[in-house]
């Protein structure tokens, strides 16, 4: 998919960047998005799968009116001597609904965006018909009647150019903003690009001061539109302490939380988030299509991996678990390869090619061997059902049930995956016919002789 034509505002001197998306209908409703709580550029969406979606989802039920605010992606940089404000940032939002002819419109917004929507529904009430703020706060650090802020010494660290790594390999934005997808294969390469795209070094921690340093709370009371404030539960610093706040402040505000530690509304499992926010906006939930594709899934697990551990020690096994799952990530990528979970001492992932799905299972089993493992492993093709980043249908529980018949170093597939691969030079040797228990029928099962 491409991103829509993106046009441009203009306020004071410079050019804002926005696309909008989702329904063209004269009666759609205009929502109008702050950001998604991301300096990365609007154009980004379409090159990583979540956030498209996420977007997508929401343009089935409004006009999405999206914009990069100015000095940051398809926006102008900043005039020299103009700084990055709040209010800046609320006024490149009022020129982007003039120039889509937008009079009116619900505002969403999420993490630092929040703060430019409360500025604006507090100061221009006339162009705000509702608000919605996920994973927001009117301030972020702590103050004597702040608590609950994050403390001095962690906002100080968005003035630093070099962003420092967190749990060895993971970057600490990736981490605070999107953990539940710091391991996905390909999702840090984007990130990193997507970054440097959006804003520079210097541009990013000049945001993200305003940003640390920014308190709305005094607008807090001026709001009087209707308000949905959402938080995750787990996330970074307790910001659902900081939503709760806002709905505690804003007259009327309805609070409600779901579980997760993402604080991008789009990352982790984003669906309950977008149906809440669907019926404040419309009054009801859409029967959405339900995200099916057709998938190579693969299970696998290490046999005897409760003994292995005993041998050698919990450390040495941690160690040995941490290496193989950074070549388990190599191969995935290398095959074409979608890591869904890490299910204790094995994973569940998806193939687009069943003879790639094949291949790279196969290399799996000679990695594990060489770390003095035996993997088993099972593969079926067919349907499956998208739910955030996990995958659910019969289609998982028939390749769980062929891995768990596999024995040591084997790689058992159904007659399905075999008939699929033909002309690939793969062979298989023939199992016959089983029962899988809770899956009706009998299933051909093969196990893979070369490749």
């Amino acid at each position: 998919m491409q991103a829509p034509r993106t046009e441009y505002a203009l306020h004071d001197g410079v050019h804002v960047g926005f696309q909008v998306w989702g329904a063209g209908s004269p009666d759609a409703v205009d929502v109008l998005e702050f950001g998604s709580g991301l300096m990365i550029s609007i154009d980004e969406t379409v090159d990583e799968p979540n956030w498209l979606r996420y977007t997508e989802r929401i343009g089935d039920f409004c006009r999405l009116i999206r914009f990069d605010a100015g000095g940051l992606g398809l926006s102008d940089p900043l005039p020299t001597g103009t700084g990055f404000s709040i209010e800046r940032w609320g006024g490149d939002a009022l020129a982007v609904m003039d120039a889509a002819g937008c009079r009116r419109a619900v505002v969403l917004a999420a993490t630092g965006g929040a703060m430019a929507a409360i500025w604006l529904a507090a100061t221009h009430p006339e162009r705000v018909t509702s608000l919605i703020l996920v994973n927001g706060t009117a301030r972020v650090g702590q103050a004597e009647d702040y608590g609950f802020g994050v403390p001095e010494d962690l906002t100080a660290q968005a003035a630093d150019i070099d962003v420092p790594l967190t749990d060895g390999d993971v970057p600490q934005d990736v981490a605070i903003f999107a953990p539940s997808l710091a391991h996905r294969v390909g999702f840090q390469e984007w990130w990193e690009r997507a970054a440097r795209r959006g804003a520079s070094p210097a541009t990013a921690a000049a945001f993200n001061i305003v940003t640390f340093s920014a308190d709305v709370r005094d607008c807090l009371p001026a709001i009087t539109c209707p308000t949905l404030v959402i938080a995750r539960t787990d996330g970074f610093a307790n910001l659902a302490q900081h939503g709760r706040y806002l709905g505690e402040h804003i007259g009327g505000a309805r609070f409600v939380t779901f579980p997760g530690h993402d604080l991008l509304p789009w990352a982790g499992e984003f669906d309950s988030i977008v149906d809440e926010a669907e019926e404040f906006v419309t009054g009801g939930r859409g029967a959405h299509a339900v995200t099916r594709l057709l998938a190579t899934v693969l299970f696998t697990d290490i046999v005897d991996s409760t003994v292995r551990a005993a041998e050698v020690g919990d450390r040495q096994w941690r160690a040995m678990l941490d290496e193989f799952d950074v070549n388990v990530a190599r191969l995935l990528s290398r095959h074409d390869g979608v890591l869904v979970k890490n299910t204790g001492d094995g994973i569940l992932a998806r193939f687009v090619s069943p003879a790639q799905a094949v291949r790279c299972t196969v290399a799996m089993v000679d990695v594990a061997r060489n770390f003095g493992q035996e993997l088993r492993a099972g593969l079926h093709v067919g349907e499956v059902e998208l739910r955030g980043d996990d995958i659910v249908g019969l289609a998982v529980h028939i390749a769980s049930r062929v891995s768990a018949m596999a024995g040591s170093g084997e790689v058992l597939v159904t007659g399905t995956v075999r008939d699929l691969v033909v002309g690939s030079g793969i062979a298989f040797d023939d199992r016959g016919r089983h029962d899988l228990k809770g899956v009706p029928g009998a299933w051909h099962v093969l196990a893979v002789d070369q490749v």
